[in-house]
């Protein structure tokens, strides 16, 4: 597989179809998670974070931190075309007629002493990433695994940038990349307009991973099925964390109706079995999402 010498440009280009209305700036503030999770541990009463611009640390009962990260610069809103099977009269009682508010975010945990990160987010498209993790005080090469739920632009733009002559090179330089096997061969094989997703993948080729789903992950995170969105799309949990990906673009009416899906899901048969069987999963262990499409700030649960 070979890179083009002069990606840069057509990567631009091909980062456009992932961008939806972006205007003003919001601030957040970090907080501890609740003191006993349902599995009993205790989690830290205190998160010692920079105070941050658009991310949001909490606590997790394994005595991690996540971090939300908004990429997206200002506020977001999914429009109503989005969600055509939803009927009108369903919309408009949401009282949203601006759209639903929404976001491009990625999570940043530590844990055991290391950083993850799950999705890497729009890169050069208007990412907010790498200003937030130096904000943080997070040099990209501490970050040594990255967990992709899936091969959307705006979910693996980050993981590159421009380097000399235009040519693409990597973000995170010592990080490990786990794909699930599905997701990649899909993408690789099936799927047309993949040239940013096979040059991405050429990139890290050496420090890349397949996974199935099923499989436990670095530091006991666990991928999940969650098929429909794309044809490998993966939720990770990690202790009382459920890191949702795309399994919701628009929460305030998909949390109520999940049998609707957007249009931006590949299958939506499969996403809306998906959503309700996570989201059961969910209530039943009584998890915490992230979602990279949820509103501000990242967390519902």
């Amino acid at each position: 597989m070979k890179l083009f010498d002069n990606i840069f440009i057509p990567f631009i280009a091909a980062l456009a179809f992932a961008v939806v209305g972006c205007n003003e700036s919001q601030n957040f503030t970090k907080e501890s998670a609740e003191s006993k999770t349902a599995s009993g541990q205790e989690a830290p009463a205190k998160v010692e974070t920079p105070a941050v611009e658009g991310t949001k640390t909490i606590a997790l009962a394994n005595g991690a931190v996540v971090t939300w990260i908004q990429d997206n610069e200002g506020k977001k809103f999914m429009p109503r075309e989005l969600f055509s099977d939803a009927s009108d009269s369903l919309y408009e009682s949401l009282n949203m007629p601006a759209g639903l508010p929404a976001s491009v975010s990625t999570f940043l945990v530590k844990t055991d002493g290391k950083y993850i990160l799950f999705d890497a987010g729009l890169g050069a498209w208007g990412g907010q990433l790498l200003k937030r993790l130096d904000a943080l005080k997070v040099n990209p090469d501490s970050i040594g695994l990255v967990y992709l739920t899936h091969f959307h632009a705006d979910h693996i733009a980050g993981l590159v940038k421009s380097g000399s002559a235009g040519k693409m090179e990597k973000v995170f330089k010592n990080a490990a990349v786990y794909a699930g096997k599905v997701e990649y061969d899909a993408w690789m094989n099936d799927i047309p307009k993949n040239d940013l997703q096979k040059n991405i993948m050429a990139l890290y080729k050496d420090s890349l991973h397949l996974f199935v789903f099923g499989d436990r992950l670095p530091h006991g995170v666990l991928a999940m099925d969650a098929v429909g969105h794309t044809p490998g799309h993966t939720v990770f949990q990690i202790s009382n964390l459920l890191v949702i990906g795309d399994l919701m673009h628009g929460y305030a009416l998909q949390k109520f109706h999940p049998e609707i899906s957007s249009n931006y899901d590949m299958d939506k048969v499969k996403s809306a079995e998906s959503r309700k069987r996570i989201m059961q999963y969910v209530r039943d262990n009584k998890l915490l999402m992230a979602g990279m499409h949820l509103p501000p700030p990242g967390f519902v649960k």
